[in-house]
């Protein structure tokens, strides 16, 4: 049957619906987020209409990325769903068709959907993460109400006898600039020998450059300084290693930047969870669509059963959360990373073929 007319007729269904479902959500989520990035950032001195539709913008193939998932199933099962109220299904199983055969080009189209997004979602979601980040820093400093951001840097530099450990509300430039920077002076016995808090702090070849500095010492009383330079060993790269957020780093990039973040002695669970999680990606579709055709035949036989529907949402979803929650453990180092990520993408995938056999031959 592959690439018959028939063949060719399943998969051009299952792309259309893709389309529309891809479109529809897409707006969706962009009228909702424009909502939200306006109703967050309309009191910000640099706020405008135009600035936040492209914000929004920036952000909507992150956001869309994550839906992915749950959206192949409801693709799948609306495929499936439409061609048995029209009897298409029926017809071609009387034909001699087994479901391995009609199930064919839905699996290919959900493949190449999880292609679709791995190879060019993916690189814009992270380009558009950094720069929406970046956006936001800006106006906010502009305003001077800097938010704490999700991922709060906390740094550990010793020089000397010195220990410093460096924090900060939100970073921009990929982390060299910090911003709401507070700075801890240790002795080599582990004392408290000064407080610096500045406005930011900006790395440069052999220190970091403090803007608008209150500066406090035991025993004395606080001193205002407009700038100030403290002494650092730590170079741009291991900064930005450092900082980097693994949703902020396109498929093509993860692999350069695990073995960048591996000379510098940096844990690399998160980032090996994220190119694991992205890599199965196509396959997690399938597992979906999988799931999806198991209700489908059901449906098929006894007209609309309503419980196997809701039996099929219930369990794309139950595999997306526990993906995600096995994803979170990969990423702290409690799991292996590619544990993490293929073990629930492997057993979901064996379970709908095994459903799907089992419904088909008994």
């Amino acid at each position: 049957m592959i690439f018959s007319t028939l063949w060719r007729y399943f998969f051009r269904r299952y792309m259309v619906t893709a389309f529309w479902f891809l479109l529809g959500v897409s707006a969706i989520i962009f009228l909702a987020d424009f909502s939200e990035t306006t109703r967050r950032l309309s009191g910000l001195a640099e706020f405008s209409v135009f600035g936040a539709f492209g914000m929004t913008a920036l952000r909507l193939p992150s956001i869309l990325q994550q839906t992915i998932p749950t959206l192949s199933l409801f693709i799948g099962m609306t495929v499936l769903i439409a061609l048995n109220r029209r009897y298409e299904l029926v017809v071609t199983r009387a034909a001699g068709i087994s479901v391995w055969q009609f199930v064919s080009p839905f699996v290919i189209g959900a493949f190449l959907l999880g292609l679709l997004a791995l190879l060019v979602i993916n690189p814009l979601a992270a380009w558009g993460q950094r720069e929406s980040i970046s956006m936001e820093a800006s106006w906010r400093q502009a305003s001077n109400r800097a938010k704490a951001s999700k991922f709060v840097p906390w740094i550990r530099q010793i020089s000397g006898d010195e220990d410093i450990i460096i924090g900060a509300k939100s970073y921009r430039a990929n982390g060299t600039e910090l911003i709401d920077v507070v700075l801890f002076h240790f002795d080599k016995d582990g004392n408290v020998t000064m407080r610096q808090d500045a406005r930011e702090a900006k790395l440069e070849n052999g220190y970091w450059l403090l803007n608008d500095v209150l500066e406090n010492r035991p025993g004395e009383i606080p001193v205002r300084q407009p700038t100030a330079q403290v002494r650092t060993n730590l170079k741009q790269e291991y900064i930005q290693e450092t900082l980097e957020q693994p949703e902020t780093v396109a498929f093509f990039d993860l692999s350069r930047k695990i073995e960048i973040s591996r000379s510098f002695g940096i844990s690399t669970k998160a980032l090996e969870t994220q190119f694991h999680s992205l890599l199965s990606l196509p396959i997690l579709l399938v597992a979906m669509t999988l799931i999806a055709a198991t209700v489908s035949l059901k449906f098929s036989r006894f007209a609309q059963s309503r419980s196997m529907i809701l039996g099929g949402i219930v369990s794309g979803f139950v595999l997306y959360v526990v993906s995600v929650l096995v994803k979170a453990f990969g990423s702290s180092g409690a799991i292996p990373p590619f544990v993490a990520v293929w073990i629930p993408v492997i057993v979901a995938t064996a379970l709908g073929a095994t459903i799907l056999l089992h419904q088909e031959d008994g």
